[in-house]
Formats: C-alpha cells, sequence, structure tokens
C-alpha cells in the first residue's frame, strides 16, 4: 500500500511540474484549481520539486515556475542526442519521398563532414563518402551552414580565398554575400554544379537546442533529374525536414 500511495504521489508531482511547464508563473491556487488538487496537496507535491530545483516559488507573488534544475535536466537529455539517430528517420523519409540521394553533414570550420548518405539504389550513386569533408562556399550543405553564421566567420572564408571547383563554382565575394542573403530568405540553399560539373543539391540549416545551426541535410541528383524547375519543389520539402530534425533536437525556431 505505501508502495502504491508513493507512486500515485509521483504521478500526481509530475502532473504539477507538467503544468507549470506549460503554464509558468501560476499561483498556488491557480495551480491547485488546474490540476484538480487541494492547495495543501500540491504544495506537498510541489515541495521535493522545489527542493531538487525542478520548480521555484517567487517569494513576493508566490507564483510556481520551472526551476534552473529542469535546464540542467533538459541539457543533460539533448547532450546525449546523437545527430545521426535523430535525423535517422527524416533522412529515410526524404530520399523515399524524392528519390534521391540525401547527405547529412557538421560543420567543421572550415569545411563541412559528411556524417550520414541514405541512397536511392535505382539511381545512379553519387561520389561522397561519410567522414569526407566539403568546401563551404560551394556547396548546398556548406552554405546552408554558412548563411547563419556571423559576419566574420564568412569574411574570414572570402579572405582566405574562394576556389573554383567548377566553371559554376561562385568565386565572387560579392555574389558569395548575396547568395547567403538569399539562403536566410527562402531557408534552403542551392549548389547548381558549383561543386560537380553535374550534380545539383538542395540544402537546409539544422539547428540544435541553442539554436545554432551545426550542420546540414541536402538533397543530391543528376542535374538530369534535379532540373532548374524542380530545385524550387524539392527547397520546401528538404527545409521541412531539416526544421523536423532541429525540432527533434531541441531548437525553438
Amino acid at each position: 500500500m505505501p508502495e502504491r500511495n508513493q507512486s500515485a504521489s509521483l504521478r500526481r508531482a509530475l502532473v504539477v511540474l507538467e503544468h507549470v511547464r506549460d503554464h509558468n508563473g501560476l499561483t498556488l491556487t491557480q495551480l491547485a484549481e488546474a490540476v484538480g488538487l487541494p492547495k495543501s496537496t500540491v504544495l506537498r507535491l510541489a515541495a521535493p520539486l522545489v527542493d531538487a530545483c525542478l520548480l521555484e516559488r517567487d517569494r513576493k507573488t508566490g507564483a510556481f515556475r520551472l526551476g534552473h534544475g529542469s535546464l540542467r535536466l533538459g541539457q543533460a537529455y539533448l547532450s546525449t542526442l546523437d545527430l545521426r539517430s535523430v535525423a535517422a528517420e527524416e533522412s529515410h523519409r526524404l530520399m523515399s519521398e524524392v528519390r534521391e540521394t540525401v547527405h547529412l553533414v557538421v560543420y567543421d570550420p572550415p569545411h563541412v563532414v559528411y556524417i550520414d548518405k541514405v541512397e536511392n539504389q535505382a539511381n545512379v550513386r553519387m561520389a561522397s563518402r561519410i567522414g569526407s569533408r566539403g568546401p563551404l562556399h560551394s556547396t548546398a550543405v556548406g552554405k546552408a551552414i554558412l548563411a547563419w553564421q556571423p559576419d566574420e566567420t564568412v569574411e574570414e572564408l572570402i579572405a582566405a580565398g574562394l576556389p573554383g571547383a567548377t566553371p559554376h563554382t561562385i568565386t565572387d565575394p560579392a555574389r558569395l554575400r548575396a547568395e547567403l542573403a538569399s539562403v536566410r530568405r527562402r531557408g534552403y540553399s542551392v549548389d547548381d554544379r558549383e561543386n560537380e560539373p553535374e550534380v545539383r543539391c538542395v540544402g537546409a540549416p539544422i539547428f540544435n537546442h541553442h539554436d545554432a545551426v551545426t550542420a546540414a541535410i541536402s538533397v543530391s541528383g543528376l542535374t538530369s533529374r534535379i532540373t532548374a524547375a524542380r530545385v524550387r519543389e524539392l527547397g520546401p520539402l528538404v527545409a521541412g525536414a531539416a526544421a523536423r530534425i532541429s525540432r527533434k533536437l531541441g531548437s525553438t525556431r
């Protein structure tokens, strides 16, 4: 019987915690009414949560809000997330939807590193390799990341030089700055034969729990399949997959 009572108390305490999470700043009376419990019971349930810093109570108003212990708990959870595992479902869903190769990369200045690849077996395989590095200025994934970096990062990249991988690579600093502004406006980036002569790619940024861009996802294919017109169809699909991955990583964007 005591174990059952303790279990019931724990469940009710979690209800209190979850309600404060969703409605920060409730007074004791408001909280008690919201969860359907007497004020004395809410106080008893909240006491260990306050002791653990999962909840805090304003000394002047008596209102409850989440405590810094909740932040530590959330940060600990987020630090255990593996990007490849989190993105796997969306990567496979995107590949199935567009029937093209999907790449996942992380930002490793001044490059991107390919950490996962989902291929459509029916198509010609892309030459990319997991673990390989790519440039920021001439790949869709690189531009998706670079577009959300500080201006000084972009200027350092420009100062280091913008080598041309193909005749279509953007090597002019002004054009690159304008391109990055376009990426931010539309939410996705395009590599139009800029890194490989017969390949187009569409990429989108992945935001982490600090709302910083540290990764990107893209769709790549031969220009015969990914036409200029199809790029406009793929952009929102890639951006949508990136947004869902970002939310799973804790982004609030």
